[in-house]
């Protein structure tokens, strides 16, 4: 089907826009200009938004309207997408990949105190904790993921940044009241939601995994993540597997070191999504110390370590035990 490419610039009536279009769909093969000028006076239209608009051949005169009413089209609109667990190496690709931006720029930004200064200031869930030297990133689980439009290609990284921000700052508001009632900090909650994003396989699942992690805490257990160990080790899981030393290495977020019982990483690992943090603010209590999950993406939950290493071999000799491609 062809499109007509409508460009609409300025204030002009919409009368008259609209006769023009009418023109142009006369010359196409549409007779019926008079129904399109009773409709415009009947209705009293009156605005259209600016910019760009796509009219197929066959849309009447109601769509014709509703179509230049919404926000135009701007073949220029660049359109970025941070899926549910992604890392800042994956945001920094994204970026570098999709606009003008070099990682050095977003580094700098980082890096930069009186961005920080002012973020901290502006958003009620940023506190010092992200001041911390053992980070990675600073900004390391507060990028809410989701997909944003920006004007083009010169999108600034504040700008990008800002807009994720004020995301997450949306999602956590509906739940602030709790966070500032929970024993733990808005910064530790998205530090186990990111860990609770890469375990959990399903939503439904998500909130007994932040039970069990927030009882090996009361345990004095260490979390025992293999995501928040390869996370530290700087390796992504489908990589390889890691060495004796990467396994016991102590850096603030692998919770397999022995000076890490009881406690969450220095700070969050992947950007989790909100039924994650759903999860972390409202997890399942229950009493379950162990988790697994299979290739059907079901997960098991046992209490004691026998009762884990046993589904594991069951898992294994029925041949569905997952292995990261």
């Amino acid at each position: 089907m062809k499109k007509l490419i409508i460009c609409i610039c300025g204030f002009i009536s919409l009368l008259v826009i609209i006769s023009c279009i009418i023109i142009l769909l006369y010359s196409s093969g549409i007779k019926s200009e008079l129904w399109y000028k009773v409709y415009l006076k009947l209705n009293k239209t009156k605005t259209i938004k600016q910019g760009i608009h796509k009219l197929r051949k066959n849309m009447n005169i109601k769509e014709i309207v509703e179509e230049l009413s919404k926000n135009a089209y701007d073949p220029n609109t660049l359109t970025l997408t941070f899926k549910e667990g992604c890392n800042f190496t994956d945001i920094i690709d994204i970026i570098t990949t999709n606009t003008n931006n070099t990682e050095e720029n977003i580094i700098n930004l980082l890096n930069n105190e009186n961005y920080i200064d002012k973020i901290i200031n502006k958003y009620w869930f940023i506190t010092e904790d992200i001041r911390n030297d053992k980070l990675y990133y600073k900004l390391e689980g507060y990028l809410f993921p989701d997909t944003y439009q920006f004007n083009n290609k010169d999108v600034t990284v504040e700008e990008i940044f800002d807009a994720l921000l004020k995301q997450m700052d949306k999602k956590l508001s509906d739940y602030k009241e709790a966070i500032e009632k929970s024993e733990y900090s808005p910064h530790q909650i998205l530090t186990l939601a990111s860990i609770v994003e890469l375990e959990g396989v399903k939503d439904e699942d998500r909130a007994n995994i932040a039970g069990v992690f927030y009882n090996r805490i009361s345990a004095n257990m260490n979390l025992g993540s293999d995501v928040t160990t390869y996370y530290g080790a700087k390796v992504k899981l489908s990589d390889r597997d890691l060495t004796k030393d990467e396994l016991n290495e102590d850096n603030g977020y692998n919770t397999r070191a022995s000076s890490m019982t009881g406690k969450l990483p220095v700070g969050p690992i992947s950007n989790p999504g909100i039924e994650s943090i759903k999860a972390v603010i409202n997890p399942n209590e229950n009493d379950y110390y162990y988790f697994v999950s299979d290739q059907n993406k079901d997960t098991y939950f046992t209490k004691t370590l026998n009762e884990h290493n046993a589904k594991i071999k069951e898992l294994k000799d029925s041949g569905l035990w997952f292995n990261y491609e």
